[in-house]
């Protein structure tokens, strides 16, 4: 930052203390040459005056935005009478205002519900030439924040009040259709968001909605395309022998108490791996998913009308060998990341439950939410 002169500063005392700062001319380094003072001769270097220097500043305006997300992890969007797409709740910053309380404001002004609203999720900076911005209106750039408005309950999206004017509607949305019903750019600003609530490493910072530091999700464009629905009830123990088996996937664990999860990375879908993903010890049947028609399936002609099930085991890695199908990326999670990055429904709860008593038997510690690690080809050993 260059040093800052008192307009009534005399050119003398002025040059007294370049002087014996250092040679006049001499610039700090990756600081700019201040400009000519307009009251007299000032001398070579980084002094300016505080008008020089305000003037100097870049201006950009400011707003708060909040993600808030369903019990199903589908992200709030609202409808307005102002333009085509949609919008996530909040807005223009007032002069001198916070951005938490900003963001606090807009979601009571438009949906009518009260909150606080301290954790950021994402900063993005937008620049002054994105398209969208009419020339009269002399867009000279943004700062937006992103903050983690969590996960609503059905009693308090059933609060939501509408103002009379602006806000016409809200959907919950599939975070993969988000690019459908959102400006490009917001959509990417969202997804980025939503991804760094689940990294839970603290907030992104964006530029133009992309993150400046991509973590694996951001890499593999986790949640860009429709998540794969399992929202059958979730049963304990192995599958009853009348019942079949259509998919078979494990809960793998490694020594931190993370778990292993694919990505395909064409896609960006997230699955749990196959009980033979790699060599494990432990192993046992956790449970599995399946329509209540199906668990209530008794004769042979009821076989043939139920779906087949999900069957989970659990187990302990030893270890991760090469991998053998370079299409998925192979990555460590929590279980509530996993969860997270999965459609299933009001049971999900219940298996997660299950998931953590599987890590308790195998005796493996509670993982900490960290960004999920992408393993590499080679494989690893613990």
């Amino acid at each position: 930052m260059p040093q800052l002169t008192d307009e009534t500063a005399t050119d003398e005392a002025v040059a007294e203390v370049s002087v014996a700062e250092g040679p006049a001319g001499a610039v700090p380094a990756g600081e700019p040459p201040a400009p000519e003072g307009s009251a007299g001769q000032r001398p070579a270097g980084t002094w300016m005056t505080p008008q020089a220097y305000g003037a100097s500043r870049a201006g950009f305006w400011a707003a708060s935005v909040v993600l808030v997300t369903d019990a199903d992890g589908r992200v709030l969007v609202q409808s307005v009478d102002y333009r085509t797409d949609r919008l996530l709740p909040g807005g223009a910053m007032d002069r001198g205002e916070a951005p938490s309380s900003a963001a606090a404001r807009e979601v009571r002004e438009e949906l009518g519900i009260d909150g606080h609203y301290p954790r950021g999720l994402a900063v993005d900076w937008i620049a002054a030439d994105t398209p969208g911005f009419p020339p009269e209106m002399r867009f000279p750039g943004e700062i937006l924040h992103v903050y983690d408005g969590g996960t609503w309950s059905p009693e308090r999206i059933a609060a939501v009040r509408l103002p009379a004017q602006e806000i016409t509607g809200i959907d919950f949305a599939e975070p993969a259709d988000l690019p459908a019903l959102m400006d490009a750019g917001d959509a990417r600003r969202t997804l980025s968001a939503l991804r760094a609530r689940i990294n839970g490493a603290g907030p992104a910072l964006l530029e133009g909605g992309r993150p400046t530091a991509p973590t694996a999700l951001d890499r593999l464009g986790v949640l860009r395309t429709r998540r794969t629905a399992q929202r059958g009830a979730w049963h304990p123990g192995p599958v009853p022998a009348r019942l079949p088996v259509g998919e078979r996937s494990g809960w793998l664990f490694a020594p931190d108490g993370r778990v292993l999860v694919l990505v395909a990375r064409a896609t960006g879908a997230v699955h749990l791996p196959s009980p033979a993903a790699g060599p494990v010890s432990g192993a046992f049947p956790l449970g599995y998913r399946c329509a209540d028609r199906a668990a209530r399936a008794g004769t042979e002609a009821d076989h043939a009308r139920t779906d087949a099930v999900h069957a989970r085991t659990a187990a302990r890695l030893t270890s991760v060998p090469a991998a053998a199908d370079p299409a998925y990326a192979r990555l460590l999670a929590t279980p509530e990341q996993v969860r997270e990055l999965s459609d299933w429904g009001p049971a999900g709860h219940h298996e997660l439950a299950a998931v953590h008593a599987a890590r308790g038997h195998l005796s493996l510690p509670a993982p900490v939410r960290t960004p999920p690690t992408e393993l590499p080809a080679e494989g690893t050993r613990w």
